[in-house]
């Protein structure tokens, strides 16, 4: 069987990551039928997940792992993941963006989709302390500079905090958090290491938790941007109670049960890629 070349690597290793946590494992074999790939290849991103710790290895398949609540992986590792999901939630976050607000946009690979998502938004003012969702900003002047065109009309203002740079591209610490204390933002887009009833909003970097904390306090209205595999998992820290959330923006992948326990919550839900319901059919 030859390989599947229309998949990039870490593309295929995102898809096989998501289909052993929605599982709870698989076998080789079922892989290589459902990916249209070797058993060799299969072995081989099998061999590199386990590398990053994020599956563990068993005979003729592999399994998911508990990560330590301190664990952070980096940016590249969870840009590779749950991209269609991602996709869709940024999509839906950015029609909650009204042209020419103030929007604060913290750190993480779906904000970093949702940023690309607001570059036809006019007039937005956008505090990020992400490298990565300040340089998509940065990225669309200066191509529409080299065009000839100049500045793109209505092009956001962006304003990136300063601080001490953690493994997922985020600037955190006292400078990010005296930055942000003196700002007032009309929504901020938050997304996050973990959601859970009991421990709220957490992630695995306590500076970064900080930091959160200050975007919350300074924010009219915090919308979450996550996908279905943030529910349920817990990081180091919490920094946020899911009754300081008004929105959270979510995939199709969340589950009946997280679904029936969040109709008791405070946030709205909203799915992305789903229509509403309409109460009255």
């Amino acid at each position: 069987m030859s390989d599947n070349q229309n998949l990039l690597a870490e593309q295929r290793r995102a898809l096989i990551l998501d289909e052993i946590r929605r599982r709870g494992g698989v076998r080789v074999n079922e892989l290589t039928r459902k990916l249209n790939v070797s058993d060799m290849t299969v072995r081989r991103d099998l061999d590199a997940l386990a590398r990053q710790g994020m599956v563990e290895k068993v005979h003729g398949g592999a399994v998911p792992v508990s990560e330590p609540s301190a664990h952070e992986p980096g940016f590249e590792v969870k840009s590779a993941l749950e991209l269609n999901a991602k996709e869709d939630i940024a999509k839906a976050a950015a029609e909650m963006a009204a042209p020419g607000s103030a929007i604060a946009l913290a750190g993480g690979t779906t904000a970093f989709a949702l940023a690309q998502q607001l570059l036809d938004v006019p007039d937005l003012t956008v505090v990020t302390n992400s490298v990565r969702v300040a340089d998509v900003f940065y990225s669309a002047q200066r191509a529409a500079a080299s065009g000839g065109a100049g500045p793109r009309a209505g092009a956001a203002t962006v304003v990136l905090t300063g601080g001490v740079r953690t493994p997922s591209d985020t600037l955190v610490g006292p400078v990010a958090d005296a930055a942000i204390r003196s700002l007032h933002f009309d929504v901020l887009f938050l997304g996050v290491h973990g959601i859970s009833v009991e421990a709220g909003l957490s992630t695995p970097n306590l500076a970064e938790a900080e930091t959160n904390r200050h975007f919350v306090r300074s924010a009219r209205r915090v919308v979450v941007v996550a996908d279905h595999t943030k529910w349920g998992t817990v990081g180091l820290s919490s920094f946020a109670t899911l009754d300081q959330v008004e929105v959270l923006v979510t995939d199709a992948g969340l589950s009946a049960e997280a679904r029936a326990e969040f109709a008791e919550l405070p946030p709205e839900l909203v799915v992305a890629g789903e229509q509403p319901v309409d109460a009255d059919l």
